[in-house]
């Protein structure tokens, strides 16, 4: 059980001078990433356990893929026999998309060429763009068509662009000869095709907006009347490819990045039919390969987790059966994990700390000193219609259209991605449904949603370390309840603040405090622009920014809901292994960041992600924080206490 514990520290440490040290050293030295794995901590900890319950689950499951007396059971268990049955994939080999393959092998014209793209992204396969239903951002009542940037199979632009991702790109060139390879290309043929994708990709990542770009929601919604998007994009033919997907009548469509679509323009204006072949065929074949025979397979973890993220090997065939079950169908998966796994009195304990951050998040903004009166009514205003939800939907998505088959996987895969492409499509026009989960039951994560204004907290993170009934409140507020307060925060960091309570990009705040927000941020920033993971390789504190402004609020808020429930129950103000309940606090929060991590992953993470690595969670807020330097005797001049001219705190 990856629980809190004094065991996990170094005590010869100091912790006023690294105080993750202090909190993780034991445990980093005692748990270096295991062999199937790119990195370890407490979540792999956690979802280690979640997919030792979740086997179980499938297991049963499995032994009654035939049995139609329970239809989730039945649909989990063929997916589940599906996938162990390694005999009848082997048999199918590229049978499970070669429909698509001939279909991409037969287009002539324009036409067939978006006629194919369609049935692609009907299929869940991401070439080119995005094409979807999302809340609209400007009306949150509403899913709106969505135009987004896509097709790239790397990670990220840059793995196509920088010049330290050189090495990366020269790989991924003998990867496309080697796939191109499996589908029968002689050695010079694949030679051509793996140069095509190359250039197409590379030609799309140039056109693509930067991860840091994509968080200005502002600049990334650009509202265009339906009608006018042959006009404005006239090559590639919208009105062709829209009727094709079958997207409802609406009068707009919502284009995120503009100079995406254009380059997408001058790429069927300029680039040859078979050129677009080849890059479909990957396409194709890059969505399907984890799921398709053995030697295409291990081609692809070989890439994609061994050279890109330093994995070494596999995990077991029945976890990645599991991960793949739960993103497909993950909610008639949670529907079973859930019966097993998620008991009453985990929600009423979870219903308290929640109620207990909200007071003190509210009261927090009532007393602001740095806001006005305007601004604070509304922001109140905003917080008295958020909302929280705890474990699980009350009603399960219902998969009963999804033929799931015990003896076709990859299919299985396909018709599952047809049905998710098709519900986001078929939504667009229609009202918001506000009881959606975007997070499935077992998974160990959390989320706030800014179109619904309300924070989302699946059955899977409410365990330890997180979450933990036979431990004391000190070590639950510096989990779960920090956790809830960083959700919480994302209503009001750089990108929740500019939606307001009907949950709407719009702007709702005096000049003067989105001035003096943007300055407190900016302090952020530069704390974590200064971390240096690897040599010469930076925190990007630009694209983390609303992580680690939640994770300031997340601190803070908790903290003082602590205080306010050991003044309720003064008994609990007493040591346990040594620790007061304020350093009891301290050491749990640093302890859910605890982390080890390979190389090549915390360079794909850096790139990618708009989290801070674990070690810089872990002490980044403290830097800022008086009651932690108070716990722990911090003195002026120590690393762990930011000198008093450059001290951040926004919430």
């Amino acid at each position: 059980m990856p629980r809190f514990s004094v065991d996990h520290l170094d005590r010869a440490a100091d912790p006023t001078r690294d105080f993750n040290r202090f909190a993780n050293g034991g445990w980093i030295e005692r748990h270096p990433v295991p062999a199937d794995k790119s990195r370890w901590g407490g979540f792999g900890e956690l979802l280690e356990m979640n997919l030792g319950t979740l086997h179980e689950i499938l297991d049963e499951a499995g032994a009654r893929a035939r049995d139609r007396s329970s239809p989730v059971r039945r649909l989990v268990g063929a997916f589940y026999a599906s996938a162990m049955d390694t005999k009848e994939i082997e048999r199918r080999r590229f049978a499970p998309i070669r429909e698509g393959l001939d279909a991409i092998r037969r287009i002539r014209t324009r036409a067939d060429l978006v006629r194919v793209l369609a049935h692609l992204h009907d299929e869940g396969v991401g070439a080119l763009f995005v094409a979807t239903g999302n809340p609209d951002k400007k009306d949150s009542s509403v899913y709106a068509l969505y135009l987004l940037q896509g097709g790239l199979a790397l990670p990220d632009r840059e793995y196509y662009l920088a010049p330290a991702f050189a090495p990366q790109r020269r790989a991924y060139r003998g990867h496309l000869v080697r796939m191109f390879r499996q589908l029968g290309r002689t050695p010079r043929a694949a030679e051509r095709a793996a140069k095509t994708v190359l250039e197409f990709e590379t030609s799309l990542a140039e056109a693509s907006r930067s991860r840091t770009d994509l968080r200005d929601d502002y600049k990334n919604y650009n509202r265009v009347a339906r009608s006018a998007l042959d006009g404005q994009y006239p090559e590639l033919g919208w009105a062709r490819y829209l009727r094709a997907r079958r997207v409802p009548a609406v009068d707009y469509a919502i284009v995120g990045q503009p100079e995406f679509l254009a380059r997408v323009d001058e790429l069927v204006a300029h680039r040859p039919l078979d050129e677009w072949k080849t890059y479909l065929t990957w396409q194709l074949l890059h969505a399907a390969a984890p799921f398709l025979h053995d030697a295409v397979e291990r081609e692809d973890f070989a890439f994609f987790h061994r050279r890109l993220l330093g994995q070494q090997r596999p995990e077991p065939r029945w976890k990645r059966a599991a991960r793949v079950i739960d993103a497909q169908v993950g909610e008639a998966l949670g529907q079973l994990y859930v019966e097993r796994c998620f008991p009453p009195e985990a929600k009423a304990r979870m219903d308290r700390l929640v109620a207990d951050l909200r007071e003190v998040f509210r009261d927090r903004l009532q007393a602001l000193d740095w806001m006005s009166a305007e601004t604070r009514e509304r922001a109140v205003a905003k917080f008295d219609r958020f909302t929280a939800k705890i474990g699980h939907p009350e009603r399960f998505r219902d998969y009963s259209s999804v033929r799931v088959a015990p003896d076709d996987y990859a299919g299985n895969v396909q018709r599952a991605g047809r049905f998710e492409a098709r519900r986001k499509v078929d939504r667009i026009g229609r009202p918001v449904d506000r009881t959606e989960w975007r997070m499935t039951p077992p998974t160990v994560n959390a989320y706030f949603d800014s179109s619904t204004n309300e924070i989302v907290f699946p059955a899977g993170i409410l365990q330890p370390p997180f979450f933990d009934v036979t431990m004391d409140d000190a070590v639950n507020y510096g989990g779960i309840g920090v956790v809830i307060g960083h959700e919480i925060t994302h209503g009001y960091d750089d990108r929740g603040r500019r939606y307001d309570a009907d949950g709407n990009l719009k702007d709702w705040w005096t000049e003067r405090d989105a001035t003096e927000f943007t300055q407190r941020a900016e302090r952020v920033v530069e704390e974590y622009n200064g971390f240096e993971p690897l040599p010469g390789v930076h925190v990007n504190g630009a694209l983390t920014l609303g992580e680690n402004i939640a994770d300031f609020g997340g601190v803070s808020i908790a903290y003082e809901a602590l205080q306010r429930r050991l003044a309720k129950d003064p008994a609990q103000r007493r040591p346990v292994d040594g620790f007061s309940p304020e350093q009891r606090f301290f050491l749990s929060y640093a302890q859910i960041w605890r982390e080890t991590c390979r190389e090549p992953e915390l360079r794909r993470l850096l790139t990618v992600d708009s989290h801070s690595p674990g070690r810089y969670r872990a002490v980044g807020p403290l830097l800022n924080f008086p009651p932690f330097w108070e716990a722990f005797h911090v003195e002026k001049g120590a690393p762990m206490r930011r000198p008093d001219d450059r001290l951040v705190s926004i919430w």
